[in-house]
């Protein structure tokens, strides 16, 4: 019941998140389109799991411990704490960016209020660490600071995990696709070469790509948000995705280029006495 309402709650703010979206997200998708390498290592393409989530739990964590060492009477080592923690929230903001720069749909609206909220966050985080620099005779308004700032953090955190867990943003599409050795009966018409060429292996999507006699499949449905492989281009011996550009090695299914941070599932092409061809997934 709390989490119906939470998200009608959420959903509510696409009033002013969608529009902001719109804006924020092409301004984004200019500044990472232009630096790709910085993007994908921001995005976690070379780590092979997003960077983002892995970057957030330092600065939650430390931000918690600001609140416990101010409770304690620790002011010194909450103001380092807090230090510790505005810092990791910019570098986490800087992946959750490059995220965001190929991010679509309902989850970009949700992400628009994510990381408003986590920036309002930082902004009290970074009045509080200034009036605490200044050595001031009364810590309470930026211990107070603080605990506003915190709240809103938590809140900015639900919906960040709304994104992932409820939307699927960055989640690899192949997670809970079998990897099975079985081949399967290829449902496929003529394979033309160097083409990018449809076709079905019982309830699977995949693209098929012929260099002379042989013939490489990867699946479809590319891991990192879904688009259409088919519908993409071979570029040095890859696949791009014709949505975001991440690209795959035809031969393996391997990431070449990001925003994916995940491999494609690849199949072999084996010709059928009977005529036609059988695929098996070997990735």
């Amino acid at each position: 019941m709390l989490g119906r309402v939470l998200e009608r709650l959420i959903d509510a703010q696409s009033r002013w998140a969608k529009p902001l979206g719109e804006w924020l997200h092409g301004l984004m998708a200019a500044i990472f389109g232009r630096m790709l390498p910085i993007r994908d290592f921001l995005a976690g393409t070379w780590l092979g799991h997003p960077l983002h989530a892995l970057l957030t739990d330092v600065p939650i964590g430390a931000l918690t411990l600001v609140i416990v060492l101010d409770v304690v009477g620790q002011p010194v080592a909450a103001d380092v704490a807090l230090l510790v923690g505005v810092v990791t929230m910019i570098a986490s903001a800087l992946a959750g960016y490059a995220d965001y720069s190929t991010t679509d749909g309902r989850a970009r609206v949700r992400a628009t209020v994510h990381s408003s909220l986590m920036l309002v966050s930082l902004v009290i985080y970074v009045v509080s660490l200034a009036i605490r620099a200044t050595g001031p005779t009364s810590r309470t308004l930026p211990i107070a600071l603080s605990i506003v700032a915190y709240l809103i953090l938590a809140a900015g955190a639900f919906v960040g995990g709304d994104v992932v867990y409820a939307l699927g943003n960055m989640v690899d599409r192949h997670a809970w696709r079998p990897a099975g050795a079985k081949w399967q009966s290829l449902d496929v018409g003529e394979i033309a070469e160097g083409t990018l060429v449809k076709a079905k292996a019982g309830t699977q999507a995949l693209v098929l790509i012929r260099s002379g006699d042989t013939i490489q499949a990867l699946h479809d449905l590319c891991a990192h948000a879904g688009g259409p492989l088919s519908e993409g281009t071979i570029v040095m011996g890859c696949v791009e995705c014709p949505w975001h550009g991440s690209r795959f090695e035809i031969a393996t299914g391997l990431r070449r280029r990001g925003p994916t941070v995940y491999d494609q599932p690849a199949y072999e092409v084996r010709a059928v006495a009977a005529g036609g061809y059988e695929v098996r997934r070997i990735s």
